[in-house]
């Protein structure tokens, strides 16, 4: 089964990263992509541009209307995610524990439907 590993973060709580720290991170989910590769448990992992380039499309009245980001009204981020492939939710949460994190980041674990 796939499992989707979002990365996100809590505005309201995470500390901003300074350079060399989000530089250490970007080295730290490089080697976590790798060792997922080596296990063959990656299907895609990918880093997302910020939210202020992001656009949502919203059905109001029967329109389609486009909103363009930053969201106010959320107060998560999401940063990144990978999709992987496990043979169980445990599995798939014990990859999960060894996302890079840092303080007020976490790691949301879905399963993603087989269609």
């Amino acid at each position: 089964m796939r499992y989707l590993l979002l990365s996100c973060s809590d505005d309201k709580t995470a500390p901003p990263l300074t350079r060399p720290e989000m530089d250490a991170l970007i080295q730290e989910h490089m080697r976590f992509s790798e060792k997922l590769r080596a296990a063959g448990k990656a299907v895609i992992g990918e880093a997302l541009r910020p939210e202020a380039e992001a656009s949502r499309i919203r059905l109001k009245a029967g329109h389609r209307q486009v909103t363009d980001g930053p969201f106010t009204e959320t107060k998560e981020a999401l940063g990144g995610f990978y999709v992987i492939e496990c043979d169980s939710r445990e599995e798939a949460l014990e990859w999960a524990k060894q996302v890079p994190l840092r303080d007020g980041r976490f790691i949301e674990v879905r399963p993603i439907w087989k269609m």
